[in-house]
């Protein structure tokens, strides 16, 4: 690549894994890279662990492989060998009292057909789905709730059974003021040109079955996706990069000459350039001098918080159903909002630990507060009674552990993407300062990757225009082509 950031200092601030993307990218283009971090390690939500001895994920644990951001970068940081995809994809929800399979031929959890739903909703449910066809347009303007959308040409039922808990697995978040247009785009743009809902959903998946691409659609590491941000972080301080942890950045400003103080503990930095790589809270702090306005947006960002809860069995007491794990439909009324079969879904944790059988339950949702001031042990009882509830099992786990993400997941409602732009418009007037992260363009782990590129391409390009005026003061200032 060009190294069009040559000689350059830039100060990454967050050490999650966009952070640690843009720092990698900052390094490929020739910049001098300093990451700092206000916790004691790298990573942010992605977290190795161990259980009874298992290695194990402790917060993400798999990254979409249909985009090309995560997975690319895993190969380029010397993890090709260890991506693994699902041992099986097959999952159920549990939902009217027992696991029924999880239907096939849905966009997010909105079907092309009602044929998909028996037995997941009631007749009454699939009746109102048939009649989309015959409904009118009904508009989405510049965005509009995937729950609420959805209800007006399906029906609640498909909300609340389906559409809620896939939705709810990647935002903890509510359907019902989730963004259409920032969460299921491309349900989005469908829906501004076909005047049946269920047309528009066949027509994606027409589209997706006619893809080239194959392969699976999801991918995890052996060891855990939680290596990842340890593996970027190892590349970066090969290629010269510096990473300090435990380094809270308390304040961010930019001098008359154009370059970035950064104030970490007693030290102050100097930077031609800062990317700010950490929540909207922390993020909002650091750009309240500088940019006001992009501050006063990020500060209306919410977060979910949720819990995981990690268990380990031995194999001869317990027995589970096949499958991957499944997901709960709010409306149903349990505490957990989903488990996964860890030893089922990932072949190396079933392999590396034969004499195991390793799941996990999730619980949180936005707006839950009750079931998160709990004590670990009772997170841990009401977890085993769900899952007694909705497999039989009745063993007592040889290890648990739950491990908290306060505020961990941003939410997305209607007019998200707004939002970002004018938070982008806002850091756009001030060169060689970008942002980057999961409260921007996405949750998923491609997208944060995506995230970081951006934002460090923008970074590069800043310093390039400042490098052309420095070299050609008379030619910038003038325009040049009409002199």
């Amino acid at each position: 690549m060009s190294a069009t950031g040559a000689g350059r200092v830039v100060v990454v601030v967050g050490a999650g894994i966009a952070g640690l993307a843009a720092a990698h990218r900052l390094l490929e283009r020739g910049a001098d890279v300093t990451v700092l971090e206000a916790s004691d390690r790298v990573g942010g939500k992605l977290l190795p662990g161990e259980i009874a001895g298992a290695r194990v994920d402790l917060g993400a644990e798999s990254m979409l492989a249909r985009r090309p951001e995560a997975v690319a970068l895993a190969r380029e940081v010397g993890l090709g060998d260890l991506l693994r995809p699902p041992a099986t994809a097959t999952a159920s929800l549990w939902t009217r009292g027992a696991l029924r399979p999880m239907p096939k031929g849905h966009v997010m959890g909105v079907p092309g057909t009602a044929a998909a739903l028996a037995g997941i909703l009631s007749e009454e449910g699939l009746a109102r789905i048939g009649r989309d066809a015959g409904l009118p347009r009904t508009e989405v303007g510049d965005d509009v709730a995937v729950g609420e959308y959805v209800a007006a040409r399906l029906g609640r039922e498909v909300v609340d059974r389906l559409v809620e808990p896939l939705l709810g697995g990647v935002y903890a978040g509510d359907a019902y003021r989730i963004s259409m247009r920032s969460a299921v785009p491309q349900l989005f743009r469908a829906a501004r040109t076909h005047d049946s809902l269920t047309e528009a959903v066949r027509e994606i998946q027409a589209k997706a079955a006619a893809d080239q691409r194959t392969g699976p659609v999801f991918m995890g590491i052996e060891g855990g996706v939680g290596t990842l941000p340890l593996a970027v972080a190892a590349s970066v301080r090969a290629r010269g990069g510096e990473i300090l942890t435990g380094t809270p950045v308390t304040e961010l400003r930019r001098e008359p000459s154009g370059t970035w103080r950064v104030v970490a503990g007693d030290r102050v930095r100097s930077a031609d350039a800062v990317v700010v790589a950490v929540p909207a809270p922390a993020a909002a702090a650091l750009l309240r001098t500088e940019a006001p306005g992009a501050a006063a947006e990020l500060d209306g960002v919410e977060y979910a918080s949720m819990a995981l809860v990690t268990l380990a069995y031995r194999r001869t007491d317990a027995t589970l159903p096949e499958g991957s794990g499944f997901l709960v439909p709010p409306v149903d009324g349990r505490t957990i909002k989903a488990s996964t079969f860890a030893s089922r879904k990932w072949g190396w944790i079933a392999d590396e630990n034969p004499d195991l059988l390793v799941l996990r339950t999730s619980v949180g949702r936005h707006g839950e507060t009750e079931i998160l001031q709990r004590e670990d042990a009772e997170l841990v009882d009401v977890s085993r009674h769900d899952l007694r509830e909705a497999t039989g099992l009745d063993a007592v786990p040889v290890d648990t552990r739950v491990t908290r993400w306060t505020d961990g997941l941003p939410q997305y409602p209607v007019g998200h993407h707004a939002r970002v732009a004018r938070v982008r418009a806002h850091v756009g007037g001030l060169p060689g300062l970008a942002v980057c992260g999961a409260q921007y363009d996405g949750v998923g782990i491609p997208a944060c990757v995506a995230s970081a590129y951006a934002a460090a391409d923008q970074i590069v390009g800043d310093l390039s225009a400042v490098r052309e005026l420095t070299a050609n003061p008379v030619h910038s200032l003038h325009g040049g082509a009409g002199e």
